[in-house]
């Protein structure tokens, strides 16, 4: 599989890494590091530097509980930032993270290639005809509710039935909208028990079904920190490990907060084929 990333062909033959930007003063690991120009081009010079294939930057944190912010709000935050960035970087591919139209189409017009929603197009339903317009890639992840409650939404019996399920109307909805570039996101962390996470990874290679790529993010998120008994801060060794797992399940892209890492794990499994 390859995606065409405005006019830059990543190839998925070797799965890839994408590095997180946050740009928020409130997200759970590392809220309020990268708010200022100088420090968002340091860390993405560092994750370029170590091998990310792509940047994936985000305005407005997406932990369980946390508040949604204006359009505005999100526009001020990463606009300015992500122009700079784009020039800076002109060979590197940028993701934006946005559930709205107008900040993807704000991000696509200065130079973002990729649009990843939390939402699927479930929260604006003017999403997916802008991407399908931009012939941007698309990355859609499963989530119950929303960010601020997500955790009031835990009673699925049968995750990867609905997985499945889900992916299939989105995927569709995609084509509809003449996206030719889709990747799918378990969500793992969105919405679901600790157990449904771990289900989903257990059960990961049965979304090659869909023929679609697939986008896994554990980055020192709750599954692991809690099931270790330990601070985010801690969980690097433990993503590693799920990390792993998704790779010999067929991930396609890691989406981490630490790029050398996960691109030791790629280099390791690459081993085994």
């Amino acid at each position: 599989m390859t995606l065409n990333c405005n006019g830059k062909i990543l190839d998925l033959k070797i799965p890839k890494v994408m590095g997180i930007l946050n740009l928020t003063p409130d997200s759970f690991y590392d809220g309020g590091k990268y708010q200022s120009i100088k420090l968002a081009i340091n860390k993405c010079n560092q994750m370029l530097s170590q091998g990310a294939d792509i940047i994936d930057i985000g305005a407005v944190s997406s932990r369980p509980g946390s508040k949604i912010i204006s359009e505005k709000d999100e526009f001020n935050r990463l606009i300015p930032i992500l122009k700079v960035l784009v020039k800076e970087f002109n060979e590197a591919i940028f993701s934006v993270d946005t559930y709205r139209s107008q900040i993807a189409k704000a991000s696509l017009d200065v130079g973002a290639s990729i649009i990843n929603d939390i939402t699927a197009g479930k929260f604006d339903s003017n999403m997916l005809p802008l991407v399908g317009k931009y012939n941007a890639v698309y990355i859609a992840m499963h989530m119950e509710g929303h960010p601020h409650n997500m955790k009031e939404n835990l009673s699925c019996e049968d995750v990867t039935s609905e997985l499945l399920s889900f992916f299939l109307d989105r995927i569709e909805s995609c084509n509809l909208n003449r996206i030719n570039d889709v990747i799918i996101d378990p969500g793992f962390g969105f919405g679901k028990e600790l157990n449904q996470n771990f289900e989903i990874l257990k059960n990961l290679e049965i979304f090659q079904e869909l023929n679609v790529p697939i986008l896994v993010g554990f980055s020192r998120k709750s599954m692991i920190y809690k099931s270790l008994k330990i601070e985010s801060a801690e969980a690097l060794n433990g993503t590693s490990v799920l990390n792993t797992v998704a790779l010999l399940k067929k991930a396609s892209i890691l989406r981490v907060h630490d790029v050398k890492e996960a691109k030791e794990s790629i280099e390791l499994c690459k081993k085994l084929v």
